[in-house]
């Protein structure tokens, strides 16, 4: 991940930094569990087709549930901070969702997944209570149970890992919120949002 230290201001840079931070961290705590699991093996995993297929699918999807995870916080940082209202949130989180998955769209061709993973966040954004949020709510909910379900490691192994391995990937998004916190403009983010169209 390319770090970038300049201000977050505008629409175009929160969904930049959505997108980037969920690839980052999808990928880094996927394939960390892989290797500590593995140990000596990890390496040579990675010549069996069908695992690698297997990391495949479960990269994907944790990924969609780093995106979903981090487009509720952020946006719910500027509807408080920048004084969006409620519906207004809901377009520029789902705004900044489809910019992730178009970033990424050469390695998310598959249709049914994506209005599967577009559907789920949706529902997510209808219940979404962004004063609550903002205050401190848990918006990382999903990607640890991504993380947990999708990992390609035998369950009867898996069943040991659950509190350790979400756990891991809720300590990696702290860095990300306290990065967001610091660089962010949130009243800038909403004047950009209103500036070009979007409500």
């Amino acid at each position: 991940m390319r770090r970038e230290t300049g201000p977050i201001d505008t629409v175009e840079a929160l969904a930049r930094f959505v997108h980037t931070r969920a690839a980052f961290v999808a990928q880094k705590k996927l394939y960390g569990y892989l290797k500590a699991r593995m140990g000596t093996r990890y390496p040579s995993m990675f010549e069996d087709d069908v695992f690698v297929e297997s990391i495949n699918v479960a990269k994907r999807h944790v990924f969609a549930a780093c995106l979903s995870d981090i487009a509720v916080h952020t946006v719910a940082r500027v509807v408080a901070a920048g004084g969006l209202e409620d519906e207004a949130g809901r377009r520029l989180a789902l705004q900044c969702y489809e910019a992730g998955l178009a970033a990424n769209r050469d390695d998310l061709k598959d249709e049914a997944m994506l209005a599967a993973w577009r559907s789920s966040f949706s529902e997510r954004l209808e219940k979404a209570h962004w004063e609550n949020l903002a205050a401190g709510g848990d918006c990382f909910t999903e990607s640890p149970k991504a993380l947990y379900h999708w990992a390609p490691i035998d369950e009867t192994l898996k069943r040991y890992d659950r509190e350790i391995v979400e756990n891991s990937i809720r300590f990696a998004w702290a860095e990300i919120v306290r990065d967001f916190r610091k660089r962010s403009l949130p009243a800038a983010i909403a004047g950009d949002f209103h500036t070009i169209g979007f409500d």
